[in-house]
């Protein structure tokens, strides 16, 4: 599993970004950072929501806040879709009758 971790120090470097940026996400539980001796890192499948936060934040100023509010509504778009996409499926179980 460490392999797929990716220190914070990195990220904030190849980012430019604050490590404040990075712990205000975390303390809104945007993102989970894993503590291993000291050092703190983020999982490899988190880099891409991070990449939207950190475009949300520095092209659009963006504030936590608002970011959590953006993935919020992503998470309920994408549910919704599933859903949708579950009926339909149900709904040709019925046509084909």
């Amino acid at each position: 599993m460490e392999k797929n971790l990716i220190e914070i120090t990195t990220l904030c470097s190849h980012y430019e970004i604050e490590f404040s940026f990075i712990d205000a996400l975390y303390q809104t539980g945007l993102i989970q950072i894993v503590i291993i001796e000291q050092d703190q890192f983020i999982h490899q499948d988190q880099i891409s929501d991070l990449e939207k936060m950190i475009r949300l934040h520095h092209e659009l100023n963006v504030n936590i806040e608002g970011i959590d509010v953006v993935f919020n509504l992503l998470e309920k778009e994408k549910a919704l879709r599933d859903e949708l996409n579950a009926l339909r499926n149900r709904l040709r179980l019925y046509e084909n009758d």
